[in-house]
């Protein structure tokens, strides 16, 4: 059994603004499962504070740049048997807005200090200088708002392993070199080596130079990044790093995100009861206005509306498809540009689309249970996660070939429906062009009754519990203990 500290900046149902917090309430759980002994540690936003479960005064927190007054509370994770332990800090954390943005959807100007100080915390939860009465044997790093952590751990001799995941490479921490200086930070760090990227101090860039293990979250991502169309200027940098890089999928929490229990839909259904998903597309077209049609198929949208996402290729596609028997479902917000093209959209053809704005946990199962079609037309996705859920729930998905989408989903052809591996409809072209077609074979199979009911099968077949992606997890675990205490021997 290991001691593991898991790290991030938000967890599911607690705070969540991506598949992030997906991940960081599912592994921990599955690696308990595993006989791990897991805790998990996240910022104390308010929200997260109003959320806890018989909170208890863990200990205070006194360091280096930490405010006073900053202590940890210990709680369970919602539904879980994990621990979670929260960093309570007013002056950091308890303001209105989001984790990382403010009311107006401005970036926290402090955000290097809040994130900083964060790390500051693991670290000395890591190395037993806070009374906790526990210290861990591997420090789970996320994201580069825990970028820093590996840095500090590095610093000293006696250290648990540390493993930091890149969730989306795009996301990297950058903060001036004002920001560096008022931190404090080593100044050796300041260096082509060290924290310092295109004269900025970069906390992704601190996580992977200073851990012992990198991973990010599909086998296929992991080899995007190492090229400069998908690394971000970190191409380079992951490629000198390769040797301890390592891509392990996303898995899911069936017990969440499962039609025959799911809690968030009318009528739960399995793959021997297909004809109840029909009453959820009823249930839903009603209640979002869309004309009553079981024959017209619907596609559901779920996600940020950014460029990423490849929005403008989904909007562009309506448009040019907007004659067709197709209805569409959108939940998501994001730039103003796609919200507004939406908007008018739904105004305008309202029996054919439907767009509400913002994210609901509620809204968002529904839409997975009632579609036909699941569309993820993104420009690059490192892992994905409602493929993976509409594979459960049959509702086959429309995807890019890239990242974990490639990963995840098997394209329909006479091959693959033959050998009953066909789960869903992909395109390699990163255009409206390449989507609309793709949409076009989907309508065409959906006529196809026979072939379409044995593709709902495939996609209900397949298993993306977290089981063997945490088995993988524990093998770097152990590599990445192995490679620290070979170091420390080397050392004495």
């Amino acid at each position: 059994m290991s001691k593991i500290l898991f790290a991030t900046s938000e967890v599911f149902p607690l705070v969540k603004t991506g598949g992030l917090a997906d991940v960081s309430n599912s592994l921990p759980s599955a690696l308990q499962l595993l006989n791990q002994d897991v805790r998990v540690v996240v910022p104390g936003y308010p929200d997260v504070i109003a959320k806890l479960e018989n909170p208890m005064h863990l200990c205070d927190v006194d360091g280096f740049l930490i405010p006073e007054g900053t202590r940890l509370l210990e709680s369970s994770i919602p539904d879980t048997n994990v621990t979670l332990w929260v960093v309570d800090c007013p002056d950091f954390y308890s303001r209105e807005g989001g984790p990382y943005l403010d009311s107006y959807q401005q970036e926290w100007p402090d955000n290097a200090q809040r994130f900083a100080m964060f790390c500051r915390v693991i670290a000395d939860i890591a190395l037993g200088h806070c009374d906790t009465s526990w210290q861990p044997d591997i420090v789970h790093c996320n994201d580069w708002q825990t970028g820093l952590a590996p840095a500090f751990i590095s610093l000293a001799e006696n250290r648990p392993a540390t493993i930091f995941t890149i969730h989306n490479l795009a996301y990297q921490g950058n903060f001036s070199k004002e920001a560096f200086d008022e931190l404090l930070l080593p100044y050796q760090w300041w260096s082509v080596d060290g924290v310092e990227f295109y004269h900025k101090l970069s906390f992704l860039k601190a996580g992977v130079v200073f851990s012992d293990q990198v991973t990010t979250v599909s086998p296929s991502y992991a080899q995007e990044i190492l090229s400069p169309e998908f690394g971000y200027g970190m191409d380079g940098l992951l490629r000198h790093h390769q040797s301890k890089l390592t891509g392990v999928l996303n898995g899911v929490d069936y017990s969440t995100w499962s039609p025959s229990s799911d809690t968030h839909i009318k009528f739960n259904y399995d793959r021997e009861s297909l004809e109840e998903k029909i009453k959820n597309k009823l249930d839903l077209q009603r209640n979002m206005g869309l004309k009553l049609t079981k024959g017209t198929p619907l596609f559901g949208m779920v996600c940020r509306l950014v460029h990423q996402k490849g929005v403008d290729f989904v909007v562009e596609t309506i448009k040019a498809n907007i004659d067709e028997k197709i209805q569409w479902v959108i939940l998501g917000s994001g730039e103003e540009y796609f919200e507004n093209a939406l908007f008018e959209l739904a105004e305008q053809y309202s029996e054919k689309i439907s767009f509400t704005q913002g994210y609901s946990e509620s809204l968002a199962h529904r839409i997975e249970a009632a579609s036909d079609v699941f569309v993820m037309a993104s420009r690059y996705e490192p892992c994905g996660l409602n493929q993976i859920y509409s594979l459960r729930y049959g509702t086959l998905p429309l995807v890019r070939e890239t990242g974990g989408l490639a990963d995840t989903v098997v394209q329909v052809n006479e091959q693959t429906l033959e050998d009953r591996s066909a789960t869903g409809f992909v395109f390699q072209e990163a255009s409206s062009e390449g989507l609309s077609e793709a949409a076009q074979q989907a309508c065409n199979f959906f006529r196809k009754k026979k072939k379409w009911r044995s593709m709902q099968e495939n996609a209900m077949n397949q298993d993306f519990s977290w089981k063997q992606s945490a088995d993988l997890y524990l093998g770097l675990y152990d590599l990445a203990l192995e490679g620290v205490r070979s170091g420390q021997m080397v050392a004495e």
